[in-house]
């Protein structure tokens, strides 16, 4: 059954191709476009297209469209181009000719759009709870490893004294950066288009204002050709918020591989979390973290196919932004299932202890030793000189003050600060 013709002619193969993969999709938007309708319902009833009885039926049956769907049991069947049509024949089939009234004053365009706008608010959310608990997991390992010292590295040198304190925290602060693009796209996908209907309004005096509220918008796209031009846009913004925290934990996922290198040798997971090989009996394998970088990497090139995919199209419906569905349902679902298992994961991280023993690291405190001579009122670039000479001819010594087990470190007013910024911007 479709939407948009009487007679059905179409090739089965262009059927096929046209209609892709939605029919597996648009389970994800179903139950957005079954509470989408009953609020259409209600507009229509308030504009007496539905009298109170048929109202009420209308209701009635897609309450229980909505519980088969929550239950898992409602299907879209091969004959239907689409969750769209399916529900609208259920309707139809129960109803009779009460069913056919619910398309009154909508198109499939905004019905599609609002559908879509309701699943990427409630998906937003979902998402930021997990990036919080993976942020507070992250704050509390810094807690607990404050003092704990690891080298720092730039150009993957040895470099300066850092801290498992400062490692985990500063995952923890790009993550508010995330969350933030997260409140962009949730404020861009908070606007109704349900009543632009082709993009060009419709002649019923339906009322807009009535359905921003049901649907719990907070406003309303006003322009009709610009709700319809917002298809793909809200995708897109959604996209950008989900290749950001996606790029943090491909970083972290990189770290954790490098740091449970022999060479390295920072940190460590149980067996449960690590694989093994085929051959060699010794190996503890990252796959977990080399999947979820790679998986990451993969969501963070959707922005750039979304823009690929509306770069230059005319203002107005194309039949290319259906394809926007299909990548962000999917890159929603693996960012999801990457935050749930880093934080499954990082539950089980160990840290090593007294890293920074080893004699690899002996020059690493050499800016602590730059810098005392400095105090003591040698300028800064003589002072440089003098210990760098000192390393080359073998006679570096560090500073015998140093206080080890702080140097590097993340002091507790810092986490407060790291965790006031996140309550303020979730």
């Amino acid at each position: 059954m479709k939407m948009w013709n009487k007679i059905d002619l179409l090739s089965k193969k262009i059927e096929k191709f046209t209609v892709g993969n939605d029919r597996t999709y648009d389970l994800f938007i179903a139950k957005y476009d079954v509470q989408a309708t009953i609020a259409h319902a209600k507009m229509l009833n308030k504009i007496n297209i539905l009298n109170n009885k048929e109202l009420k039926l209308i209701v009635k049956e897609l309450s229980k469209i909505q519980k088969s769907i929550s239950k898992g049991n409602f299907i879209v069947e091969d004959k239907f181009e689409d969750i769209h049509s399916k529900i609208e024949f259920s309707l139809v089939e129960s109803l009779g000719e009460i069913g056919k009234k619910i398309h009154t004053g909508r198109s499939r365009n905004d019905q599609v759009l609002v559908a879509t706008q309701l699943y990427l608010k409630n998906e937003i959310i979902e998402i930021k709870k997990l990036i919080k608990n993976l942020f507070d997991l992250l704050i509390s390992l810094s807690d607990k490893n404050k003092s704990n010292l690891i080298p720092g590295y730039t150009h993957m040198q040895v470099a300066m004294p850092s801290s498992f304190g400062l490692w985990f925290s500063s995952y923890a602060e790009c993550l508010i950066d995330d969350i933030l693009y997260f409140n962009t796209a949730y404020k861009i996908n908070n606007q109704n288009p349900l009543g632009s209907a082709a993009g060009y309004g419709s002649s019923f005096e339906i009322d807009r204002e009535f359905t921003t509220k049901e649907l719990g918008f907070e406003t309303l796209k006003y322009n009709v050709v610009a709700a319809q031009m917002s298809r793909g846009k809200v995708e897109k913004s959604v996209a950008v918020a989900i290749g950001s925290v996606a790029n943090t934990l491909s970083q972290l996922s990189n770290d954790i591989c490098l740091y449970m290198a022999q060479e390295f040798n920072f940190i460590f997971f149980p067996e449960k979390i690590t694989t093994g090989s085929s051959i060699m009996p010794h190996k503890k394998n990252p796959d977990v973290f080399e999947l979820i970088r790679s998986k990451c990497n993969s969501v963070q090139s959707i922005n750039n196919e979304l823009n690929l995919i509306s770069n230059n199209l005319a203002s107005g419906y194309h039949r290319d932004k259906q394809l926007f569905k299909e990548k962000i349902i999917s890159g929603i679902e693996t960012t999801k299932d990457c935050l749930e298992v880093m934080i499954y994961s990082l539950k089980e991280i160990k840290v090593r202890k007294l890293i920074l023993k080893d004699d690899k690291y002996k020059f690493i405190y050499s800016v602590e030793n730059l810098n005392e001579l400095v105090k003591k009122g040698v300028n800064f670039r003589d002072a440089y000189v003098e210990i760098s000479e000192s390393i080359k001819n073998k006679k570096f010594t560090p500073y015998k003050k140093i206080n080890h087990s702080l140097k590097g470190g993340i002091n507790n007013l810092c986490l407060r600060e790291i965790k006031s910024k996140m309550k303020n911007n979730f």
